[in-house]
C-alpha cells in the first residue's frame, strides 16, 4: 500500500543518510534515551509528591500507570491495523538507520510516540512548568522514529495523539479512586506504605501549623 506520506518518509530518511555521523548516532540512541528521561521524570514526580497534598500525589502515581494503559491501547490497535513497516514497504527509500523490526511488529501507531505523548501530557498534570521540557522531548522522540526509518510520519502523529488522549482520560477517570486509596495508605501504620506515599505536606506548609499546641 502506498501511503500519502511515503514521499515525506523518503525525504526524511534521505536527509538522515546525508546527515553528519554524530547526528545519525544521536538519533539512534535518542529514540530510546528519550523514553528513559520520561521514566526519570515520573520517578522524580512521585518522590516530590510524597510531600504534596493527596490529590497531587494521586496524579503523580497515576501518570506512569496511565502511560502504560496508553501503550497497551497502542499495541491493541497495531494488531488490528497490521500496517507494514515503511523500511520494508516503501520502495526507493534509503535503508533505515535502525534495524527494521521483524515482520509482525506492525507500524501503526508508533509505540514510542504513544508513550512519549502520554508521558508528556500526564507529567504536565504533575507539574505545569514541565511542559517546556516534555512537549519538545515528545516531539523529538516521535520524529526520531521516522528519522531512523522505522515509522511513517502518520504513525508518530497518531501515536502522540493517542497517547495523550488515552492517558489524560485515564487520569480523569481514576483520580477520585486514587485519592481515596492515597488517604487510606497515608493513614496506615505500616512503614513501607507510609514511605511509599509519604507523609503529605510538611507541617510548615499546613494551614495553622504555627498555632498547634506546644
Amino acid at each position: 500500500m502506498d501511503f500519502v506520506d511515503s514521499g515525506l518518509y523518503r525525504d526524511i530518511t534521505d536527509h538522515a543518510h546525508d546527515a553528519p555521523a554524530w547526528l545519525r548516532h544521536t538519533a539512534e540512541i535518542g529514540t530510546e534515551a528519550g523514553l528513559l528521561v520520561f521514566v526519570a521524570l515520573f520517578a522524580l514526580g512521585w518522590w516530590r509528591a510524597r510531600h504534596s497534598p493527596t490529590r497531587a500525589f494521586a496524579i503523580a502515581v497515576l501518570a506512569p500507570l496511565a502511560t502504560a494503559v496508553a501503550y497497551v491501547c497502542s499495541e491493541a490497535l497495531k494488531s488490528v491495523v497490521t500496517q507494514e513497516r515503511p523500511c520494508r514497504a516503501v520502495t526507493g527509500a534509503a535503508p533505515s538507520l535502525a534495524e527494521c523490526p521483524p515482520y509482525g511488529d506492525w507500524s501503526f501507531p508508533s509505540n514510542h510516540a504513544t508513550i512519549a505523548g502520554a508521558s508528556a501530557a500526564t507529567l504536565v498534570l504533575v507539574r505545569r512548568t514541565l511542559i517546556r521540557l516534555t512537549a519538545p522531548l515528545a516531539l523529538l522522540v516521535a520524529f526520531s522514529r521516522v528519522f531512523v526509518g522505522v515509522h511513517y510520519p502518520h504513525d508518530v502523529a497518531a501515536g502522540l495523539l493517542l497517547g495523550a488522549a488515552v492517558a489524560l482520560t485515564v487520569v480523569a477517570l481514576a483520580t477520585r479512586p486514587a485519592i481515596r486509596l492515597t488517604r487510606a495508605v497515608r493513614g496506615s501504620t505500616g512503614p513501607l506504605a507510609r514511605w511509599t506515599t509519604g507523609p503529605g505536606p510538611r507541617s510548615a506548609d499546613r494551614p495553622y501549623a504555627s498555632h498547634r499546641q506546644r
